[in-house]
């Protein structure tokens, strides 16, 4: 079940917002794709990303994969222990798992992302 109290981006991304702060990962739904995560390439404190362009990068079993940022900002703070045990974000995406936190440039941009249950529609769709 995916959370209520996170925004979802059609790449499979979520974000979690708390004032100008997004913490960001990916969902549930990505991590059971891609199967056993072996790997992330975490993004540079104090960079800038755009939203819907990548923010880093995830080894699987089975594949590498772009991370997509459903917004735009600065990174102030990478999860820095997925670089020792990156299977925390297979055992938690929503939690543990978490990616980056970004300050966010644009909070409107978080109008053009999805709720739980719209997400829940769109991957549902994606599968048929």
């Amino acid at each position: 079940m995916n959370p209520e109290d996170v925004k979802y981006h059609k790449e499979h991304t979520w974000v979690k917002v708390s004032g100008k702060k997004a913490t960001v990962g990916i969902t549930d739904y990505a991590q059971d794709a891609l199967g056993d995560i072996v790997y992330i390439d975490l993004p540079e404190p104090d960079t800038t990303v755009e939203a819907n362009s990548e923010l880093s990068e995830i080894e699987s079993t089975k594949a590498t994969s772009s991370v997509i940022s459903p917004v735009s900002g600065t990174i102030i703070e990478v999860n820095d222990d997925l670089s020792e045990s990156p299977e925390i974000i297979n055992e938690e995406p929503y939690g543990k798992g978490w990616i980056a936190v970004l300050e966010i440039e644009d909070v409107s941009e978080l109008d053009n992302l999805m709720d739980s249950s719209d997400y829940e529609k769109y991957i549902e769709e994606e599968a048929k």
